[in-house]
């Protein structure tokens, strides 16, 4: 059934509040003021230039996505944060070094007017920072309400008819799903009782779902795929997605996985390093948050190559992943990909991959996209986890029960059907047969 006629037209300014005001936010913040004003194009954003196909081959309908779903314009969004250090984004994005000073200074004034409000910050989750503008509060609740008094006095000061939240802050260090984490009662008693399982992640997240906003989480903590969160978007009719941007070697690594298995090569062994300087490369050098981000890059290539279907390929594959802190890269992150393959008759064969990225620039545009499409599911009327959005994610969020999809074609044809049922268009299956029927 077409949910087309529920969708409420994008009216007004929609806030977008990032948890997090460094390197990946306000390069987003910067790239979309720069758009507006005719400064660059939003390159990567399947929202503002992609295209997407309807009906049949032969009737040539391709419009672009922005077109075609009712999203916000750029020119509605309105931007704020929390961060633990008092710049604003001009400063912020100078101090983070992605884009050229020259460009910054053409949007310094709109940055600059983009305060952070005090951040909720501790520091046994994120060991490498040290908060300075933080909240104080005699518990874990107080501090969820704060936020939420924050949500909703920038909703007013800034005239905002939607907002959302979406996590751009570091990744903090590995926990597992507690007792505390598994209904809402249990979870709001751990806010009264400031309990060490509930992490700063978790109360912007229940801040955000108890005033009424979606959230989405950039990284990978666990944070809204805990059940009490997850009950709590599903009773308050609120969407919720993660985990975990995906930019870089992971995305390179959703795009060959899959090819190598469509043609049946095996694979003895992937082994995976990087080296980045910025706040995030600085996080995970400790080994707790590096932990969570391993857990995250590690499940992808299981999930795509499927050993347990294909024991003579992949079951004996050793996977591993490396991440080191190297100051002068700054944002420019550099991997490397060794990926030992076999084919015919077992014969061995060798990929290597050198991939010189700039982590914040290929961040931006998946931001961007997620704000908008997350605010086009509150529209419809779409509530709990939406998994048509884990072509964005390294480790996607789904159903107890369900594996995820990690095949990032598979996750496209997933993403373009929720927008083709949406809009009440037919689901494409790719089958084709139908043009050779006489």
């Amino acid at each position: 059934m077409s949910l087309q006629q529920n969708i409420k037209n994008p009216e007004g300014k929609l806030g977008i509040l990032t948890p997090g005001m460094g390197a990946v936010s306000t390069t987003f913040m910067a790239g979309v003021i720069a758009t507006n004003k005719g400064l660059g194009q939003p390159f990567g954003s399947i929202s503002q230039m992609g295209r997407i196909r309807l009906g049949k081959r032969t009737e040539n309908r391709e419009p672009l996505v922005k077109d075609f779903v009712p999203l916000a314009s750029l020119d509605d969004i309105v931007f704020g944060g929390w961060d633990i250090f008092e710049d604003n984004a001009y400063e912020a994005a100078l101090h983070a070094g992605v884009l050229e000073k020259g460009l910054l200074d053409k949007v310094k004034d709109e940055l600059s007017a983009i305060t952070p409000m005090p951040a909720v910050f501790d520091p046994n989750y994120v060991k490498r920072l040290h908060g300075e503008y933080v909240k104080k509060a005699s518990s874990k609740m107080d501090l969820a309400k704060a936020v939420m008094d924050d949500i909703d006095r920038f909703k007013t000061e800034n005239s905002c008819s939607r907002m959302l939240m979406i996590w751009t802050a570091s990744t903090e260090v590995y926990i597992e799903s507690a007792a505390v984490h598994q209904t809402i009662e249990n979870f709001e008693k751990g806010l009264l009782n400031n309990d060490p399982d509930i992490s700063p992640s978790m109360i912007y997240a229940y801040a955000a779902l108890k005033s009424g906003i979606p959230y989405i989480n950039g990284a990978p903590n666990l944070t809204n795929d805990v059940p009490a969160i997850i009950q709590l978007a599903n009773q308050l009719n609120i969407p919720i997605a993660g985990k975990d941007f995906k930019t870089g070697q992971t995305l390179m690594k959703t795009i060959l996985a899959p090819g190598l298995k469509a043609r049946l090569l095996g694979i003895d062994g992937w082994f995976s390093t990087n080296i980045l300087g910025n706040r995030d490369g600085e996080v995970l050098d400790d080994a707790g948050s590096f932990k969570t981000k391993e857990v995250s890059k590690l499940s992808v290539l299981d999930s795509v190559l499927e050993p347990e279907k294909y024991p003579d390929l992949y079951k004996e594959m050793y996977h591993k992943v490396r991440i080191n802190y190297y100051p002068p890269k700054g944002d420019d992150k550099e991997s490397w990909d060794n990926i030992d393959i076999f084919g015919w008759l077992g014969y061995k064969m060798q990929i290597k991959i050198n991939f010189l990225c700039k982590d914040s620039i290929l961040a931006a545009p998946v931001v961007l996209d997620l704000a908008l499409f997350m605010d086009l599911a509150q529209r419809a009327g779409m509530k709990g986890i939406q998994e048509w959005l884990s072509f964005y994610f390294k480790s996607p969020q789904t159903k107890e029960g369900l594996n995820p999809i990690h095949d990032i074609f598979l996750q496209k044809i997933k993403f373009e059907n929720t927008l083709r049922h949406l809009m009440g268009e037919e689901l494409i299956t790719h089958l084709g047969l139908d043009y050779y029927e006489e």
